[in-house]
């Protein structure tokens, strides 16, 4: 079960890989700045998930008009973020959570991934989102156990300009 409105976001420090090489980003280097949208998604190279991240990297200045910082997490290696990230042109940045340990602080690990067509991968992130105001407390949280289904991205504004 994912963490609900109101709970304190677990705090983590994950990988990316920028164009000035990896990078560490945890969730406490915005304590006190800014808000952040943490939005996990399954994989990467995947259909749903590249439509999600190129069309929320078309409008990914709107969220910093709403002071928020956006990340995308995913089980996948930050290499192989980086290379879909530049495949697609996606701006978002991705973060790595490799260990699944972030997803299954979170509560958005699926015990079986896919299990229908033999792949049956634990740990891999449910699409979800979850926003977390500048004190650290989650203020937004949406999970969704069909891989298919997107967040609800004017929902997730909504919450943003409330805060």
């Amino acid at each position: 079960m994912s963490l609900s409105i109101g709970t304190p976001a677990p705090s983590f420090t994950l990988s990316t890989k920028t164009a000035d090489g990896p990078k560490q980003i945890s969730l406490a280097d915005h304590a006190g700045k800014e808000n952040v949208v943490l939005l996990f998604f399954p994989m990467a190279f995947t259909g749903v998930c590249t439509t999600e991240f190129c069309e929320l990297s078309q409008g990914l200045s709107a969220y910093a008009s709403l002071n928020a910082a956006v990340y995308g997490i995913s089980g996948d290696n930050p290499f192989a973020q980086e290379a879909w990230a530049t495949k697609e042109n996606i701006t978002v940045p991705l973060l790595s959570d490799y260990d699944h340990s972030v997803a299954a602080a979170y509560g958005v690990a699926y015990d079986s991934f896919l299990p229908q067509i033999g792949l049956g991968m634990a740990g891999v992130p449910k699409r979800s989102a979850f926003v977390v105001d500048k004190a650290g407390v989650i203020q937004y949280a949406e999970s969704h156990d069909d891989p298919k289904v997107l967040p609800d991205f004017d929902a997730i504004k909504a919450t943003l300009a409330s805060l």
